[in-house]
């Protein structure tokens, strides 16, 4: 059996604020361990195979912005990339899967899908593998396989899947797919059993997708198809394939639930569930986060430096600073280096409010945290005032900017660890560590790290503006203009 993994990882994780930012949204943060969500999955969906099952390398699903970060946490975990097909406008999740079908199906081929989103915690890495296994056994029977968590509480942020219980089958027949309930609806959903938590993972062959799709929504099947055909091939760090940009921003906005899986249930198109027992969790909101940590006597799950109390049933998540707490109780307090939340437990859902209130107020700290990614590396941004702003710059082993100018400001470049290659107007310079040079206003410059180990640079800007928009690119090995 061909198994291809998709992973879908779009999404901004709104509800994670100030942690998770659009610019690096939940999917790409070391919650849990020392890998990201991301790198997590797709390492469990690299270890499916078996002597009957070959896997391919994934199929991300992912956002023009993320390309990069994506890519750079595959090769940070020594995991391949079959292709990332970049979604220039997000259109939601059943697009996204028939991107995945089609590039799927690309050499005639039509392997089973194993459809799993980026964002998920699962502790019993050896019972999903399991699970997942006989979920590809099952699809390849021409089903539609989704995976269901066994309810522990009467949850209000999932949504859920009821199924005929059968005590002799662990493959279960799905009645009916039911939205995110209300509380007196969840605890019935609990105490009536038969009912269990959607996952989001669906496993099925790429042609019974495409067939699923035809049948109850053409117009979208229509309109990515479309897409698809205009679609091109950028190989810069691994398969990058576009869409056709206006296509792709046509096509009905709807979910791989909506468009499909709810349609099933009483129609020609068989869909089973089989329970995952792993400890799963999708980290929706900060009080899901709370409940996968251990706790002290009280309650409290701390990451980081915390000091606490008198407190009780709290998350205190720290990245920079310490942070204390006395006397609260079922809160949550995450502190990051250029914004802090405290929020009731209970509305964790709300957060995204929040992130709305940024975005209308047009203020950074919903898209970018102060230490940005970037395909080349990452720079903190340490200090600012009005005409002047200090950088800390990492550039990767081997890994060189742009070449560029900039209209509005002059750079001072000190390096702190490492060599640096610099051109500034035609000539070369080599510098090492307590080396200076000054890059004046309007002059063409690159800095290259030639060398074997990472190179840090101080980078000290000064001008009338400061903006990072003020970037005219000429050459960039990363195939990017001037975004």
């Amino acid at each position: 059996m061909h198994v291809t993994p998709v992973i879908l990882c779009g999404g901004s994780g709104a509800r994670l604020w100030p942690l998770s930012r659009s610019g690096f949204p939940k999917q790409f943060l070391c919650l849990t361990g020392d890998e990201s969500l991301f790198q997590q999955t797709a390492r469990r969906l690299a270890g499916l195979d078996m002597p009957e099952i070959e896997v391919a390398d994934p199929l991300i699903v992912t956002g023009e912005e993320h390309r990069f970060l994506a890519a750079e946490q595959l090769r940070e975990g020594n995991l391949e990339l079959g292709a990332a097909l970049l979604e220039p406008v997000g259109r939601n999740t059943a697009p996204a899967l028939t991107l995945a079908a089609f590039a799927a199906q690309e050499n005639g081929d039509d392997p089973i899908l194993v459809v799993a989103p980026a964002d998920q915690s699962i502790v019993d890495g050896a019972t999903f593998t399991q699970t997942m296994q006989a979920a590809i056994y099952e699809a390849s029977n021409d089903s539609i396989v989704t995976l269901g968590v066994t309810p522990s509480r009467p949850e209000t942020g999932y949504g859920y899947i009821q199924t005929n219980l059968d005590p002799e089958s662990s493959c279960l027949d799905v009645r009916k797919f039911v939205e995110k309930p209300d509380a007196s609806k969840a605890q019935i959903y609990l105490s009536e059993g038969g009912c269990y938590w959607n996952s989001g993972i669906f496993v099925l062959k790429a042609s019974v997708w495409l067939s699923a799709l035809n049948s109850f929504r053409p117009d979208i099947a229509e309109a990515s198809e479309l897409a698809w055909s205009k679609r091109s091939l950028d190989d810069v760090m691994g398969g990058f394939i576009r869409p056709g940009k206006e296509e792709f921003a046509a096509i009905p906005s709807e979910s791989i639930d909506y468009a499909v899986m709810e349609n099933c249930p009483d129609s020609n198109v068989e869909i089973k569930m089989i329970p995952l027992e792993a400890s799963w969790s999708d980290l929706g909101a900060w009080d899901s986060v709370w409940n996968i940590f251990s706790k002290d006597s009280n309650g409290n799950a701390f990451v980081g430096d915390a000091i606490s109390i008198d407190s009780k049933n709290t998350l205190v998540y720290t990245s920079n600073r310490l942070v204390g707490v006395v006397g609260i109780e079922n809160l949550v307090v995450v502190e990051t280096a250029d914004a802090v939340l405290v929020a009731d437990k209970g509305r964790s859902q709300e957060v995204k409010q929040i992130v709305n209130a940024l975005n209308q107020q047009q203020r950074e700290e919903h898209t970018l945290h102060r230490k940005v990614s970037r395909p080349w590396g990452w720079y903190d941004s340490i200090d600012e005032c009005d005409h002047s702003k200090v950088k800390r710059i990492h550039i990767n082993p081997k890994a060189s900017l742009s070449l560029q100018k900039h209209y509005y400001r002059a750079e001072h470049w000190v390096v702190i660890k490492g060599t640096a290659e610099i051109i500034c107007d035609g000539d070369t310079v080599f510098l090492g560590e307590n080396q200076s040079t000054y890059i004046p206003l309007g002059k063409t410059h690159r800095i290259t790290n030639p060398g074997t180990i990472p190179l840090e640079i101080i980078e000290i800007q000064s001008g009338s503006y400061l903006g990072e928009d003020d970037i005219v690119r000429f050459e960039d090995c990363y195939g990017r203009g001037e975004e």
